[in-house]
């Protein structure tokens, strides 16, 4: 068997260290550059990407027979990939019988195959950059990035974390408990990580990997093998992570239904028949608020964990930086077209306005500042499509046009000038009243967002911090010169259970949640019930069996 945690393990280690030091640190570079990555690679992982459109992707996994998938890019281009069709209890099985071996494997052996799947993985950070700009909609230096070495990360993270917990308790120890005059009472005690059976991870449109790598690995990790149902618009991106997994399953001796894909049609789905199978234990989900309350209520005795959907807010009270504040939300809203779990829907301004350097500003300077930075930040067409990339699902333009007709429009969205074929659109940003909360109370997904005229600052921390408590958020941003108030935002989000950011005004921004560093989610509020990652998100996947042993009599 191949020994690839010696090889790695210099990698897993300082993953372990920068997770408790939360500093800075990434395994893998986030520039797409030939000098890291190979001077061809670009090219070569293109044309890669280019062969296999309009073909079968085969994973010799279990099938019956069929093809499936019906993915289409929000580019233009055609796709016309098909995946191996199985029956979602024969997945569940196969799944059940490929486990038996690899919960026998050593916690080493398990993170060694882990660890030497994310090396390979990021070798073909390429390829899966263009299949996740082509199912997500991404621009593609973001999806090279989100979809490549930042989700890399995220999946190290969890096998991080997941090593981090297995080994606190030792493989085996000798057992003393003294006696007084008599012979002490000796046992030999034995330790083995247990895992609790098939695990699903139910993936999304929009980051088809930055989302799936946690509960895939975290779960691989402590020996259960997973199942990976993606979203079926977005399913090429794990079809090509899976491929290289099982390759490495192979090599290193382990059965590769260990990890399998259950790729499906939005016209014949698996997921309600896959959540409700008794053998699987472990449920990661990403997706809408309704659909993972039904995950919730049907999952039996599984453990599920979530990411949903939430209202992420921005407060303004001050800022001594008015151009560069401006500057900062309007990228926020910008990116990847506001299709994040990440991005800021909604703005709180007090109706009186607020104190600037540039003197006091009305509610309505206000939004024109962020009006005129969104105009200027995609008044160039190229960098308008680099920022924004392509709409993931048609349906997404349809809430863009009902949101104009909920207040007084402050920026129109539009398509962007010469992204033919591609559903595109600029962000759309609409005054209203805190009062009306039917409006801005609810997740619009998409470049929609609004500024919301409040009383005064305390009515806005207490709205914007009370719908991250009642409607979920998994960020938040304030601005303020006034360190009463920031203490008074910082209180108010850390019961409402979001992170918060204060005063971003360069190039880092709040729809970013870093590696090693940042609890992205934090499971205290609707937005999820658990975050990615902690001790929290791994411990519970496994269980620990003992085997006691009289010692042997010297």
């Amino acid at each position: 068997m191949s020994n690839f945690f010696e090889t790695h393990k210099d990698t897993l280690f300082q993953a372990v260290k920068t997770s408790k030091s939360r500093d800075y640190w990434s395994a893998y570079p986030e520039i797409a550059s030939g000098k890291i990555y190979g001077e061809t690679a670009k090219d070569d992982q293109l044309a890669e990407f280019e062969g296999i459109l309009s073909k079968p992707f085969a994973l010799d996994q279990p099938t019956n027979g069929n093809w499936t998938g019906a993915e289409s890019s929000p580019y233009g281009k055609e796709l016309g990939v098909t995946y191996e069709d199985a029956d979602p209890a024969e997945l569940v099985k196969a799944a059940s019988e490929a486990g038996k071996s690899w919960a026998k494997a050593t916690v080493e052996e398990r993170v060694g195959v882990a660890l030497e799947m994310l090396s390979r993985i990021n070798k073909k950070s390429f390829l899966i950059a263009n299949a996740v700009m082509h199912t997500s909609g991404q621009a593609f230096m973001m999806a090279f990035q989100a979809g490549g070495p930042h989700a890399q990360d995220r999946g190290l993270e969890a096998v991080a974390y997941a090593y981090d917990a297995m080994t606190q308790t030792p493989t085996e120890v000798t057992w003393t408990k003294p006696q007084g005059k008599h012979d002490p009472i000796v046992l030999d005690k034995k330790f083995r990580v247990v895992p609790r059976g098939v695990a699903l991870v139910i993936g999304c449109a929009t980051f088809p990997t930055w989302n799936t790598y946690p509960g895939m690995f975290a779960s691989f990790v402590t020996g259960n093998p997973v199942i990976i149902k993606p979203h079926p618009m977005a399913i090429l991106p794990m079809a090509i992570s899976i491929q290289i997994g099982r390759e490495v399953l192979k090599e290193a001796g382990f059965d590769p239904n260990v990890l399998m894909l259950a790729a499906d049609t939005a016209e014949a789905p698996k997921t309600k028949e896959l959540v409700t199978n008794d053998a699987v234990k472990i449920i990661d989900f990403t997706g809408s608020n309704a659909f993972g309350a039904w995950v919730r209520e049907n999952a039996g005795d599984a453990l599920v964990y979530t990411e949903e959907a939430g209202v992420n807010a921005i407060t303004i009270e001050s800022t001594d930086n008015l151009r560069g504040m401006a500057s900062n939300i309007a990228f926020s809203l910008s990116l990847y077209s506001g299709q994040m779990c990440t991005t800021p829907q909604n703005i709180f301004v007090p109706r009186d306005g607020i104190e600037t350097n540039d003197g006091k500003k009305s509610f309505e300077e206000v939004a024109q500042a962020i009006k005129i930075s969104l105009d200027k930040l995609l008044g160039d067409p190229a960098r308008a499509a680099a920022i924004l990339g392509a709409v993931q699902n048609p349906s997404t333009l349809e809430r863009i046009f009902a949101a104009g007709k909920l207040g007084k429009v402050i920026r129109s969205s539009e398509p962007v000038e010469g992204m033919n074929g591609a559903r595109s659109a600029t962000p759309t940003v609409v005054a209203v009243d805190s009062k009306e909360e039917e409006a801005y109370m609810q997740e619009r997904f998409g470049p929609i967002s609004f500024i919301i005229a409040c009383d005064d600052i305390d009515d806005a921390i207490a709205r914007a911090a009370g719908s991250a408590k009642s409607h979920g958020a998994i960020t938040a941003a304030l601005y303020s010169t006034n360190e009463d108030v920031i203490d008074k935002a910082t209180d108010a989000y850390a019961w409402a259970g979001a992170p918060l950011s204060v005063n971003l005004t360069g190039n880092i921004y709040v729809n970013q949640s870093a590696a090693y560093s940042d609890f992205h989610v934090t499971g205290a509020n609707p937005a999820g019930n658990a975050s990615l990652t902690d001790g929290a998100y791994v411990a519970n996947r496994f269980r620990i069996a003992t085997v006691r042993r009289q010692a042997a009599m010297a």
